[in-house]
Formats: structure tokens, C-alpha cells, sequence
């Protein structure tokens, strides 16, 4: 039975065509947010085999979070306009083709311009698979088939380290991109048969903001370019061009944002003290995450001598914690307000980021890595659904679905600035990663770094947030908000949150 228009908002759960639908979009999500992370692991191999330097794998990593970021909100209003459905199936055959270039890149400049193709697709997908839950389950099941989605979604990233890593030391690491296209198949088969059609019938009246796309991508690239190449040491004209394209861009976007009746970007919602906080702690946390996720499968594998495997495995107590402890914390917060979790969480994270300083040559698992995952990963349970909680309630309910939006935007863009920072602040370059004593030094600094990171975002809660801060604010007659990015704020990390929090703010 093929999607129709009708049907949507109507289907139950238990249904045979939910369950499909629940599937479908579980699929789709988890191959957008494992293409984000689960390179990482592959990066040592992926420079080996391709006799890369440090600043090509930024690359790798940052071309599909550069486009990502960029194309986000956009690609919700996308769906919006020619409908959900049909924009799932054009970003899933996106994203496979585009995977496909990556498993068959002979060379790093292709790698790179096939991942910033697959964070295109990314865009399509990332919002438009929660906003296909809201528009097609009915309303008494809406609050349970988000749940579904999310914690799903999250044990498709627990998945992520251990599939990747046995992909990478068995038939290599193109499979990582590889296996995709036979997930893609399934996500295209389910949607066609199972998912039915919703759209948004007032976006067609509103314009698309191609300037404000544009620009954003433009200043995040050009930020990368300047970060990235300063560490490669590139020339100083290359660096400052790039840095002068990232202001004038920035200043353009701002400009553009502040003019448009309808833009991607509304500026109006940092008049709010709490949202422009909050979402400055997202930056630093996020950037935090970003940062020891990117370096410490380099550590393990680089210093400790790990295998992909097993580096990707050692992370697992992270997601593990995440998907146990998410949904309650966030129950918690709900009781006694968010600032507690929101102090304390960051400050566990930076005593996590603290013990990875003792993760170094000839480190035990069990006594040295394992504690500072395990501490790390309880920090982030504390704070991740409080944050997004707390973000959604700082601004009236009409607007909490585009708050939601921005803030999920911010995660993306701080991994992104990390991945292009970090390098160049720890003083790791050229081929330098493969050296077990530069990246030991280096990421000792990154824990470091990290750790400080996690403590600003704590001080920022203890300024900023209040104990009613979970408290929606109304307006007397909100509107109804249909656009699909402005129900999405699930970024890689938040597995598990209470999908009550999202439908009653």
C-alpha cells in the first residue's frame, strides 16, 4: 500500500504500516547520524591507506558536517514544501549515491567532495525522519513513536563504533560507506510502501532563504579552511583570504537574517537571555564531545596500539550510559529544575576529560580507560535532556520547535569547529598522527582543552538558569507549527530523552 496524503496523522503504532513507518525513518536517521561519527575510527586506516596528512582527514570529517550544518533547517522546509515523504526518498537515494562515491574514492580529493555530497543528503534526512513520526501517527500515539525513534535511533549509534570497527580490520574501510547502500534500499523499499505523504500547504508562499544557505555555508567554510590550513601551515595569504570570506560572509548572514520577513535564522529569538545562554553551553559542550571523540580513537589506536575494533568498542560505555540514564535525568530535571543537572553534569564531563589524561602509553583498559569513559559518558547523561529541555522552554511554545531547530544546528556547527580547531591548538599537523609520542602530547592537551570547555558551560548555568527554567512560556493563542525542522533537536548524543518534553513545550 503506497503512501497517500489521507492517511497521514492517523496511523497507530501497533499497526502493521506504523511499524513500517517507525522502521523506515529509524533506518534513514541512524544512517545519517553514523556517517557522523563512526568515521572517526576509520581515520588512521583511511590515512594510511591514502598517504593523507592530518588536515585531508579534518576534511573528511568536516565536509559532511560543514554541508550538514549549513542545509539543515533548510532541508526541513525543503520537505515542507514538496512533502516529507518524497524528500525522505530523494535524500535516502541522495546519500546512497554519494555513499557510494565515498567506498570508491581513489583519492582524497574525491573522498572529500563525496562526504561534503553525503551531508547534503544528511540535511534531508536528519529533519525530515522525526517530522514524518509527528505527521503520520496519530496524536495518541505521537508521544510513543517519538520515544521509539529516539531510543531506536540510539541504539543505532551504540552499534556505530563496533560495526565500523569490525568493518574497517575486516573487508576494509570503504565498507563503512558501502553498507549503506543496502540500508538505503530498505528505507527507499519501506517509505514507498508504508510512509504516507504529509507536506506543509502554506510553504509554498514562503520563499526558500537561498542567501541565508549560502552565507552560512560560505562563513562555516571558509572558519574550516582558515583553522585548518593555519595547522597545516599553509601560506598566510591562503589562511587570511579564507578568514576575511568567513567575516564578510558572517556580517552578510547576519544582515540578511536581521532584513527577511521569513528567514532560515531568526535573530529575534537571542532577545531571550536564557536561549542565547543555553545555547552558548551547547557550543562549548558539544565542542567538548566533538573534540574527545575525534582525537581519542587517534589515542587508542595511535598510542595504545587498539585495533579498529577495539577502539571503537572501548567507547561504547558513552552511548551505553546515554541510552540508560538519558530519560531519567531528564525526568529529574523536570522535578527539580535544570540547573542542578545542568552545573554538575559538565562539571563530571570535565572530570571525564581530566582522567583522559591518564590514558597514555601502555594504559589498562579496565583501570585507565574504562573509568574516564565511564565518567565522561555519565556527565553527558546529566546534561544532553535537560539542555534540550531547557532550551525549548526559554522561548513562548508557538516558537519551541524552531528553538529546537537552531539548537540542534549549534551541536553541528560547534563538532564541526572542533574538528577544524582542535589540531591547531594541540599543536598536531602534517602526518604527526602517526607518531604515538606527538599524538600522546597532543591529547593530553586536548583533555585539557576539553576539561575546560565542560567547566565553562557549567559556570554559564550556574549564571543563567533558574530553577522555573523548564517552565514553558505560552502565548494565548499559539500557532500551529508544521514546518518538519521545527520539531528536530535529537543530535548524534541524545539518544533516550523523553519525548514528553518535545510535545508539551
Amino acid at each position: 500500500m503506497s503512501g497517500t496524503e489521507d492517511a497521514a496523522g492517523t496511523l497507530r503504532l501497533s499497526s502493521a504500516r506504523g511499524r513500517g513507518v517507525l522502521v523506515c525513518v529509524v533506518l534513514a536517521s541512524g544512517m545519517a547520524m553514523l556517517d557522523g561519527t563512526v568515521v572517526n575510527v576509520a581515520l588512521p586506516r583511511i590515512g594510511r591507506d591514502l598517504d593523507a596528512s592530518l588536515s585531508t582527514l579534518q576534511w573528511v570529517v568536516n565536509a559532511y558536517m560543514l554541508t550538514l550544518s549549513a542545509l539543515l533547517l533548510w532541508g526541513g522546509a525543503i520537505g515542507d514544501r514538496i512533502g516529507r515523504r518524497r524528500a525522505l526518498l530523494l535524500g535516502a537515494g541522495w546519500f546512497a549515491l554519494a555513499s557510494a562515491l565515498c567506498g570508491l574514492a581513489p583519492d582524497e580529493g574525491i573522498l572529500i567532495g563525496a562526504r561534503a555530497l553525503q551531508g547534503i543528503g544528511g540535511a534531508l534526512l536528519t529533519p525530515g525522519s522525526l517530522a514524518l513520526v509527528r505527521a503520520s501517527f496519530h496524536p495518541d500515539d505521537q508521544a510513543r513513536a517519538v520515544g521509539a525513534w529516539s531510543g531506536l535511533t540510539g541504539v543505532a549509534g551504540a552499534l556505530g563504533p563496533f560495526l565500523g570497527g569490525w568493518l574497517i580490520d575486516g573487508p576494509g574501510w570503504r565498507w563503512i560507506f558501502l553498507i549503506n547502500l543496502p540500508l538505503a534500499a530498505v528505507v527507499l523499499a519501506l517509505a514507498v510502501k508504508f510512509v504516507p505523504e504529509s507536506r506543509d500547504e502554506g510553504a509554498r508562499q514562503r520563499p526558500f532563504d537561498v542567501r541565508g544557505a549560502v552565507l552560512a555555508a560560505l562563513f562555516l567554510g571558509g572558519v574550516s579552511y582558515a583553522l585548518i590550513g593555519a595547522s597545516a601551515h599553509d601560506s598566510a595569504l591562503q589562511v587570511g583570504l579564507s578568514a576575511l570570506l568567513a567575516l564578510a560572509a558572517g556580517l552578510a548572514f547576519l544582515t540578511v537574517e536581521r532584513r527577511r520577513a521569513d528567514p532560515m535564522l531568526p535573530l529575534s529569538l537571542f532577545r531571550s537571555r536564557l536561549f542565547s545562554a543555553t545555547n552558548g553551553m551547547t557550543l562549548c559542550l558539544y565542542a567538548a564531545i566533538g573534540g574527545m571523540l575525534f582525537l581519542l580513537p587517534v589515542q587508542l589506536q595511535t598510542t595504545l596500539g587498539y585495533d579498529a575494533l577495539q577502539a571503537g568498542i572501548a567507547t561504547l560505555p558513552i552511548t551505553a550510559l546515554m541510552l540508560l540514564l538519558s530519560s531519567r535525568t531528564g525526568a529529574l530535571a523536570k522535578r527539580i529544575g535544570p540547573a542542578p543537572p545542568l552545573i554538575a553534569g559538565p562539571l563530571v564531563g570535565a572530570a571525564g576529560a581530566l582522567l583522559m589524561l591518564r590514558v597514555g602509553p601502555g594504559a589498562s583498559y579496565p583501570t585507565e580507560v574504562l573509568p574516564a569513559v565511564v565518567v565522561l559518558g555519565l556527565g553527558m547523561s546529566l546534561f544532553v535532556a535537560p539542555l534540550t529541555a531547557t532550551v525549548l522552554a526559554s522561548v513562548d511554545s508557538a516558537r519551541a520547535g524552531l528553538a529546537s531547530g537552531v539548537n540542534n544546528t549549534a551541536a553541528r556547527v560547534a563538532q564541526l569547529l572542533i574538528v577544524a580547531a582542535l589540531p591547531l591548538v594541540v599543536g598536531l599537523s602534517g602526518d604527526a598522527y602517526t607518531s604515538a609520542s606527538a599524538v600522546d602530547a597532543s591529547f593530553r592537551r586536548a583533555a585539557l582543552l576539553t576539561a575546560g570547555l565542560f567547566l565553562a558551560a557549567s559556570a554559564a548555568a550556574a549564571l543563567f538558569v533558574r530553577p522555573k527554567s523548564m517552565r514553558p512560556r505560552l502565548r494565548r493563542a499559539p500557532r500551529p507549527m508544521c514546518r518538519s525542522y521545527l520539531a528536530v533537536n535529537c543530535p548524534p548524543l541524545e539518544p533516550g530523552s523523553a519525548p514528553e518534553r518535545r510535545e508539551g513545550v
